[in-house]
């Protein structure tokens, strides 16, 4: 890792933990379950509009065993204003039958388990292990893989990509809490259409030398 690198990872965490020294998880969960529904649920959704319709869907079902007494039909109506509610109701429904036949109706604390699950990616299975099982992961969404771009931490052909490098640039036990930090800053000032890579002040102290805006590969 070049000496610069290291430099603006310094930087990075320094400015995010001033402007962030304390990271709730943004999406409204009471467990381990409950956190994995609102996250496969926040799938090209805002974890603002999944934390309106959670407190719904779990007040009918908040357990594996509780979830698969309610048809496909009734989970997709209740989860429509997220989006892609036909997939996720399935998924739901399939995984929490799933936790119960094969996890004693629990979620298991593994990638390889929680990836095996329906709807459940390496992202959604990274957030449950930092946050739920605190074992170091660095989820990457769309969003992140763009600030990763923006501030030169990676070339960025693809979120899998950008999760190495990210994890080579941080140190591990600062990446449950900085995959947060990156995302608050990103949404309140370096948003997809609020910086081109010039604007914000994490961008222009990383790049001062920049000149143009930079187009992300996403």
């Amino acid at each position: 890792m070049s000496s610069l690198i290291k430099e603006k990872a310094a930087f990075i965490m320094e400015k995010l933990e001033e402007l962030y020294p304390e990271t709730p998880i943004p999406l409204d969960h009471k467990d381990a379950y409950t956190l994995l529904i609102a996250v496969l649920l926040s799938a090209q959704c805002t974890d603002e509009r999944v934390n309106r319709i959670t407190p719904l869907l779990f007040k009918k079902a908040d357990s594996p065993k509780k979830m698969v007494k309610l048809s496909v039909e009734e989970i997709e109506n209740i989860i429509r204003p997220c989006g892609l509610a036909p997939r996720k109701a399935r998924a739901i429904h399939e995984l929490s039958q799933i936790l119960i036949d094969k996890h004693g109706g629990h979620v298991p604390a593994s990638f390889e388990d929680l990836e095996a699950l329906p709807g459940v990616g390496h992202k959604t299975a990274s957030v449950v292990m930092a946050q739920v099982f605190h074992v170091p992961a660095f989820p990457v969404d769309t969003h992140i893989h763009r600030l990763a771009q923006r501030w030169g931490l990676t070339s960025g052909k693809n979120v899998e990509q950008t999760e190495a490098d990210l994890k080579k640039v941080f140190p591990e036990d600062k990446w449950n809490k900085l995959h947060l930090q990156i995302i608050f800053y990103g949404r309140e000032h370096c948003t997809a259409r609020g910086c081109d890579g010039l604007s914000c002040e994490l961008c222009s102290g990383l790049n001062g030398h920049r000149k143009k805006p930079i187009a992300t590969k996403k």
